[in-house]
């Protein structure tokens, strides 16, 4: 397909008046979307009059909550920690390195599957060691070192003013820059 000057003109008009690569196409045919495209991006065409999706509802803001004063706001239990004050963890005790039968400690040719994979010290070093202690169901650390590897991942909570709304705007922004 050749690009006439009908054509072209056709193109130009129909991109100004915000239709999308894929629309302008299907209206001149025999040509692609990416035809168009490039060839837009050949005749540098670039602010568009209008978009070609229809406008997005803007979201009402919230009434604020107003309180009565014969209602009291019910105080916070206070057995619940406060989310400033994370809970503290307890330090795990170190653990000191099993010595095999042989007298030495646990090296990348000696550990076995039901040996903790856990290093100790700096692999640059020739006193680099694994701990080598006994493992439980084919785990690849100790208990103890099981752990500090593996925390339980805390629950996610919804920050406050978040709502489903704004994250649906958010992705139709990024999406508005597609084609």
């Amino acid at each position: 397909m050749a690009w006439t000057d009908e054509r072209v003109e056709e193109l130009k008009k129909l991109w100004s008046e915000g239709l999308s690569a894929s629309q302008i196409a299907k209206q001149l045919g025999g040509v692609t979307r990416n035809a168009v495209i490039g060839k837009v991006h050949r005749l540098g065409l670039s602010g568009r009059a209008t978009p070609s999706r229809p406008a997005r509802r803007t979201a009402k803001p919230s009434r604020p909550r107003t309180t009565t004063a014969s209602t009291a706001p019910t105080p916070r239990p206070a057995s619940r920690p406060s989310p400033s004050a994370p809970p503290a963890a307890p330090a795990p005790a170190p653990v000191e390195p099993a010595v095999l039968p042989s007298g030495e400690f646990a090296t990348v040719l000696t550990l076995r599957d039901s040996m903790c994979k856990w290093p100790i010290g700096d692999p640059a070093q020739a006193e680099f060691r694994f701990c080598g202690r006994k493992t439980a169901g084919g785990n690849a650390y100790c208990e103890a070192h099981s752990s500090m590897a593996y925390q339980p991942s805390a629950k996610r909570r919804r920050r406050p003013g978040a709502d489903a709304g704004a994250a649906l705007d958010a992705i139709a922004a990024t999406r508005r820059y597609n084609f």
